[in-house]
């Protein structure tokens, strides 16, 4: 696999079309660091670490609804193995004029884009969600 991340997001987006619940994807610490941040952001209801099938560490992601349409409308891999995108603390994009959040891998961290201003920190891109 080349990309974890966009693997990642795509299970994310192919579940809330289908409508289930849960989805499970591949473990890593990265994977589980941007996780994190759409939990903080209320984007998913959490997840938790298992062991998926063949006996490799997994994640459990739980996903959100409202209404019964998904909390996440859009997420998209903005830096990508073959193109990453690094950008300074002011050139940070803000998402939907603010409604949405960019995820960026910083030298602190992976957060989102509010908390990267408030740290003065740039980073790599890894991906928008609204």
């Amino acid at each position: 696999m080349n990309d974890p991340i966009g693997d990642m997001l795509t299970r994310i987006r192919n579940a809330q079309m289908r409508g289930k619940s849960t989805v499970m994807t591949p473990a890593s610490k990265l994977r589980a660091w941007v996780l994190d941040v759409l939990a903080d952001e209320g984007y998913i209801r959490g997840y938790e670490a298992t062991t998926g099938v063949d006996g490799h560490p997994a994640i459990e992601i739980s996903l959100k609804y409202f209404d019964g349409t998904p909390v996440i409308r859009e997420i998209k891999r903005v830096s990508t193995p073959g193109r990453r995108v690094y950008l300074g603390v002011e050139d940070i994009p803000v998402v939907r004029q603010g409604l949405g959040v960019s995820i960026v891998s910083t030298s602190r961290g992976v957060m989102s884009d509010a908390h990267a201003r408030a740290a003065n920190v740039g980073g790599e891109v890894l991906c928008t969600v609204f």
